[in-house]
């Protein structure tokens, strides 16, 4: 929410971003409830020209220019290889934890988590789930789509349980500036209704 209100681009939210998670950190339970689950948070960050993906690991952070096609966010870190813009301290890091060995190709989400990144896209979960949907309606993706897929138990991307989806956001940024930006909310814990 804050690099909404300071920012009037994408790339500039990711420094306002960035810039609070260097000064204060991050954590804090992500339920209301007595059980304590915390974890490290991932952004879709958007305006009328660009898109990022940022991808945070406690103070450290990657980010990646979308180009193109399209990309989501689930509950893991998806940013691989392609990094446009990082914590400066973000490789060195991981060397002297021993996460990577500073000869390889870095590879943000397989150094800072235990996922396989050969296998993201192919293995049943929510990320996978919410790619496969989205490539589903590539090039032909409307707000409905959008909504429709966000609405999607099956895959996961709407879960119900344990752990609940609370809410989900639409939003449609007309690349012409003289046509308003629309944004849809749901009104109900459940983004089913």
């Amino acid at each position: 929410r804050l690099g909404l209100e300071r920012a009037d681009t994408a790339e500039k939210a990711v420094t306002v971003i960035v810039d609070l998670l260097e000064k204060y950190g991050q954590g804090g339970n992500c339920m209301e409830s007595q059980m304590a689950f915390t974890y490290h948070n991932s952004f879709l960050i958007a305006d009328r020209k660009e898109a990022w993906v940022l991808e945070t690991s406690g103070k450290y952070w990657a980010a990646e220019k979308v180009e193109g096609g399209v990309r989501n966010i689930s509950n893991q870190l998806s940013i691989t290889t392609k990094i446009d813009r990082e914590h400066p301290e973000l490789k060195e890091y991981a060397k002297s934890k021993g996460w990577w060995d500073g000869e390889k190709e870095f590879d943000f989400a397989a150094t800072y988590s235990y996922v396989n990144t050969a296998r993201m896209t192919t293995t049943r979960g929510r990320y996978c789930e919410g790619y496969k949907l989205l490539n589903k309606h590539k090039g032909s993706i409307t707000s409905e789509i959008m909504m429709e897929i966000l609405r999607d138990k099956e895959s996961g991307i709407n879960m119900e349980g344990g752990f609940m989806t609370t809410g989900s956001m639409v939003s449609v940024l007309p690349q012409q500036p003289n046509l308003p930006c629309i944004h849809y909310f749901t009104g109900t814990p459940d983004p089913a209704r």
